[in-house]
């Protein structure tokens, strides 16, 4: 008979597997792209065959539960990616998967599991390659018969920068917390000292206003000038190939021994990619400096724009009761908008975080209230002192 410990463990394996089985249905039933759509729903059988073998030890054990119930995390997903599409889920879906693909190597029951899942991450992650660069033949990468090998070792990496570097859900959701946190604790520390309903609205739509454009302000610089240093070094790369050939082909062979590649193997790669310059060029940009030709970190206009709009929509929560409500009560009201923002940025952290919906809601509220508390006993303070 397991213990209380190993049955809480094989409940919280298999309603983790079940999400794991929902979600990829999801992914499976909205993808348009055959191979990538076969993927989806082999990885879904697979999650549902380790969901058994959960149910299979508690049945063995004399459980007979129900199943549990998708976890808020698993509805949200599967709401973004009915809404926007499985592109927009998928980065935030590898960075789950490779995070969790040893949660089984603690588990001596679960060796075989352990490997599948450590395959699954891989994977999710070639499809989040393959979405961009190529095409998915069951579960492996397919590259394209005129891609030099080289080519195909530079984008087998792509994911890995791609996760590193986050994705457009987090940057909406940390933008939108940016504009919420800041005008909450701007609106309590005015509240504080006492300050009228009109002047507290109208410094909640100044603070809104300027926090927005300087959001934007900083979106708008840090994109530009990440572009012109990126175009920078590539203009620099690209005279090297032109006038040191020698050199460049040296380092890019020293670029895939460093990789593991044999080094005669690794130099008669690199001189076949150098045949052509423009696929040198794109090899050394991708491979030496770790950009994306074809980026450059965005367009600067609609990253400002975007970051505009993120802020505004995280500020607008704690202003909103002032406009129908005065004194304690818009106060109170403003407090509990500001809550119920918090608990849902919250869940929404929760998607990149590995950590349960319930926890990051909580936690968020929790630091949100602190801050605000804080800017609230600050703003009485100097609210009693200068009066």
């Amino acid at each position: 008979m397991a213990s209380r410990h190993e049955l809480k463990r094989y409940r919280a394996n298999l309603a983790d597997e079940l999400d794991s089985a929902a979600l990829y249905e999801t992914l499976a039933h909205v993808e348009k792209d055959a191979a990538r759509r076969n993927v989806f729903q082999q990885l879904a059988d697979s999650e549902r065959e380790h969901a058994q073998v959960w149910l299979d030890k508690l049945h063995a054990n004399g459980i007979h539960a129900r199943l549990p119930r998708r976890s808020v995390k698993t509805h949200l997903m599967r709401a973004l990616v009915h809404t926007f599409g499985p592109s927009f889920v998928l980065p935030t879906l590898a960075a789950a998967e490779y995070a969790d693909r040893n949660k089984y190597a603690n588990q001596p029951d679960a060796a075989r599991l352990s490997a599948e899942e450590q395959h699954h991450a891989d994977v999710v992650q070639a499809v989040v390659e393959e979405a961009r660069n190529g095409a998915v033949k069951g579960n492996s990468r397919v590259y394209s018969k005129d891609e030099p090998k080289g080519a195909q070792i530079a984008n087998a990496e792509e994911w890995h920068k791609g996760v590193r570097s986050g994705n457009d859900l987090r940057a909406a959701v940390l933008g939108a917390n940016d504009g919420l946190v800041s005008n909450f604790c701007l609106i309590m520390g005015v509240a504080g000292a006492g300050t009228g309903n009109k002047a507290i609205l109208l410094t909640a739509f100044a603070g809104l206003i300027a926090g927005a454009c300087s959001m934007a302000l900083g979106e708008w610089l840090s994109v530009t000038n990440a572009r012109e240093l990126a175009r920078t070094q590539i203009a620099k790369e690209a005279d090297e190939i032109e006038h040191t050939p020698d050199a460049e082909r040296h380092e890019l062979a020293l670029i895939y021994q460093a990789k593991g590649i044999e080094a005669g193997e690794a130099r008669r790669i690199a001189s076949q990619i150098m045949r052509d310059k423009d696929k040198a060029l794109d090899t050394l940009t991708r491979e030496e400096l770790g950009l994306d030709p074809a980026e450059l970190g965005g367009n600067p206009w609609s990253a400002a724009g975007v970051s505009f709009c993120l802020f505004s929509l995280g500020a607008i929560f704690p202003a909103m009761p002032f406009l129908w409500a005065h004194g304690l009560p818009a106060i109170l009201q403003c407090i509990g908008l500001s809550g119920i923002g918090l608990a849902a940025v919250g869940v929404f952290t929760s998607l990149f975080n590995g950590r349960g919906a319930a926890f990051s809601a909580f936690r968020q509220i929790v630091i949100g209230l602190i801050a605000a508390a804080f800017t609230f006993g600050v703003g009485r303070l100097l609210g009693v002192s200068i009066s």
